[in-house]
């Protein structure tokens, strides 16, 4: 079973106010501006699903720097994961700084079935990832739940691209320090805080730290699995497109060709390991 860990879909609301949310919000305009950014609802994604033969989908919408515009985008991921119960995994976004009302959020996200939170972005919502206080509240819910937090992750180097921002691996790392139960996962390879795990003290603090492959075109080449393989392990490696940014069929036919995996590596890697963080049940798992 193919699971894509990371995919963001829209409702067919705010896909009409584009130019409306791009006045609100910096991060979103720096990334959905031009109208090539494409913005896809969850009946589009299951067809795109379909034809790359995907089982599942974790599906995210925006973590917006307003936490009432996080609501309605988590509205939508309800819906969506309620429609399609087989198919898609629900992740919520709330604005940190909130407060109480971010933990209600949290609450309210998890009681209607979502599966954690993310894809946060401490750029775009102007939060310092590093801060106990801040992050402590989520946290605690997070571990209460055995749920993951997706982070959005940078390189501190590397040609520049919308939303990049300066997540970089030492923040990701101190906020894995500051919550050692907290299951985080770090969007685009955690902007490469997996090299580091090639230091001893850096891999002991990151136990229960994953990576997603979004966007692996366009930042590395696929020699990464290989090299990934030897510096974090098999069982810390999800496979996710970054959907509508890149198309999962497109990505998965070159990690077949080029990322030099064997069966076993890539049964893991398309889907077991994501299976497992997600709590999946045996059948669930032995779906075609």
């Amino acid at each position: 079973m193919i699971i894509d860990a990371h995919i963001h879909i829209f409702s067919p609301e705010m896909r009409g106010q584009r130019e409306k949310l791009c006045q609100r919000d910096a991060r979103f305009a720096e990334c959905y501006h031009s109208p090539k950014a494409r913005m896809v609802n969850a009946e589009e994604l299951i067809t795109v699903m379909d034809a790359a033969k995907v089982r599942r989908a974790v599906v995210i919408g925006f973590a917006f720097d307003d936490g009432l515009l996080c609501r309605a985008s988590n509205d939508y991921i309800i819906e969506a994961v309620q429609r399609y119960p087989h198919r898609l995994i629900g992740l919520g976004a709330v604005q940190p700084l909130d407060g109480d009302s971010a933990g209600y959020e949290v609450e309210r996200c998890f009681a209607a079935g979502l599966s954690g939170l993310g894809e946060l972005s401490p750029d775009g919502q102007q939060f310092d990832l590093t801060e106990r206080r801040v992050m402590e509240p989520l946290a605690e819910l997070l571990v209460k739940g055995d749920k993951p937090l997706l982070i959005h992750a940078s390189e501190p180097m590397g040609h520049p691209y919308g939303g990049k921002g300066q997540t970089t691996p030492e923040k990701i790392l101190r906020l894995a320090e500051n919550f050692p139960k907290l299951k985080i996962i770090a969007a685009h390879w955690g902007g490469g805080l997996l090299f580091y795990e090639l230091m001893p003290e850096v891999r002991s603090s990151l136990t229960n730290l994953y990576y997603d492959t979004a966007a692996t075109t366009y930042l590395y080449r696929f020699e990464i699995f290989r090299v990934a393989l030897a510096a974090c392990g098999l069982e810390k490696i999800l496979f996710a497109s970054d959907y509508p940014v890149l198309g999962p069929a497109r990505l998965l036919e070159r990690i077949r060709k080029e990322a030099q995996l064997t069966p076993p590596e890539l049964k893991a890697i398309l889907g077991g390991n994501a299976a497992r963080l997600f709590g999946l049940t045996e059948s669930e798992r032995s779906e075609p």
